[in-house]
């Protein structure tokens, strides 16, 4: 099957219904964040690049339209219609690696009714996931500053597809590596690894476990010292470092992945110095996330493995993320619905000083912002080619930026305003709808 059936079965059904009563005129969508999860100041944009690789291929192959036709009973005009739909139209998103908040859009997208609605399934679930794991992983970052965080989440991961998104979003947020191969090929990253307690305990001895793979890999030295007795281990890597060191090599790093870590980092910090090894490293791994690494912080662990808890976003592994319409032929549109009324109108993202101003694409912004929405896509081409090392540049200026009360990680709700013309115009919009379906 063809990409175009990565979508829920109500779009196709609405875009068949379109097409067959000709309401191809143009409608603009808004995909954004209703809210925060607890505790989290920020989220971090992410997903785009696959989402307009999606929109660019968008196209039903013969083998799709046979399916809709055998099982669903797609009449020959709609098929012929979906036969040469392509994505036409146009995308503003927020580019990659930016700090957004809750209501501003992460991406507007104009173009023909129908293939405006067939994009809301695939794009809510690229930046929806992407962007958590992404957020998640910044959290991360922020807990420890200056430490370097590794991506160890490919076993944990809803799919082998998800660990390669995992993968860029975590490089995104300036993770220095993964332990995901095919990853690592695909996107340029550095893929990094250990070794695991089985390795150990494969050999009759903890010893000649760390001679074998020193042995074997001697340019990347790294051992898991805590199978049997952490300090016990320690003392035997420090007895390699020392083989090592007679034949020109040297002992990169230990691993702790249990117990004590913040009592054990400090004794094996303490038994390497004396030993003349204050260049290795001690790296961390074993269910760690943002809170657990801020308890590690002032600890001599230099880096961090994070895996489970940050590639399934453990404690936000959904967003509210939606996608609505907003415009449709010129006619600005919104929801009354209770909790879930929306704002009508094409819109702009403007960063202040004093905080982000939600308006209209076509009001002037407040004097000196930023506007955040770009043009990525015209005429159904991608005119902004996104890269993970673009977006991790402007992830990490943003973080730079993030006042200290979106930093904590039990921060406090950040305020998006609204324009007075977007106020105005929801008014308007409400009013009309009012009058209209309620007399």
């Amino acid at each position: 099957m063809g990409k175009a059936l990565h979508t829920d079965l109500y779009e196709l059904n609405m875009a068949a219904s379109y097409l067959k009563r000709g309401m191809t005129g143009p409608a603009t969508f808004s995909l954004f964040i209703r809210s925060l999860p607890e505790g989290w100041g920020f989220f971090v944009a992410c997903g785009l690049e696959a989402a307009l690789d999606w929109l660019a291929g968008l196209r039903f192959e013969d083998q799709d339209l046979a399916y809709l036709a055998d099982v669903h009973g797609y009449p020959a005009q709609t098929l012929d219609a979906l036969r040469d739909l392509r994505f036409t139209g146009e995308v503003r998103a927020v580019p990659e690696g930016r700090v957004v908040y809750p209501g501003e859009p992460l991406l507007e997208l104009t173009a023909p009714l129908p293939e405006a609605q067939l994009a809301e399934t695939y794009l809510l679930n690229q930046l929806t996931y992407q962007t958590a794991v992404a957020s998640k992983a910044a959290r991360c970052r922020l807990a420890a500053p200056g430490r370097q965080m590794v991506d160890f989440s490919l076993r944990r991961v809803h799919g082998v597809e998800a660990g390669t998104a995992v993968a860029r979003a975590t490089a995104i947020a300036g993770f220095a590596a993964t332990s995901n191969v095919d990853a690592a090929r695909r996107l340029g990253l550095r893929a990094t690894g250990t070794m695991a307690h089985s390795y150990v305990e494969a050999f009759p001895a903890e010893l000649e476990a760390f001679r074998a793979f020193a042995e074997d890999f001697p340019e990347h030295v790294t051992l898991l010292v805590d199978t049997y007795d952490t300090p016990s281990g320690v003392d035997k890597a420090i007895e390699v470092a020392g083989e090592l060191e007679a034949r020109g090599g040297a002992l990169h790093g230990i691993r702790l992945d249990s117990g004590d870590m913040a009592a054990l980092a400090v004794d094996a910090r303490q038994r390497l110095d004396e030993a003349g090894l204050r260049t290795v490293q001690i790296f961390a791994s074993g269910a760690l996330d943002e809170h657990r690494i801020a308890g590690l912080a002032q600890t001599p662990i230099d880096a961090f493995g994070v895996g489970s808890k940050i590639g399934v976003a453990a404690d936000a592994p959904f967003l509210d993320s939606v996608y609505k319409l907003v415009e449709v032929d010129g006619r600005p549109v919104a929801k009354l619905s209770t909790g879930k009324a929306t704002l009508p109108g094409r819109k702009q993202v403007w960063r202040t000083e004093d905080g982000d101003v939600v308006g209209l694409e076509d009001e002037p912004g407040p004097e000196g912002a930023e506007p955040l929405l770009v043009a990525v896509m015209h005429e159904g081409r991608i005119t902004a080619p996104q890269t993970w090392e673009d977006a991790r540049d402007r992830c990490a200026a943003d973080l730079d930026r993030l006042p200290e009360g979106q930093r904590s990680l039990k921060a406090e709700a950040p305020v998006v305003h609204t324009s007075d013309g977007l106020q105005r115009l929801t008014e308007e919009v409400r009013a009309v709808i009012r009058r209209r379906e309620l007399g």
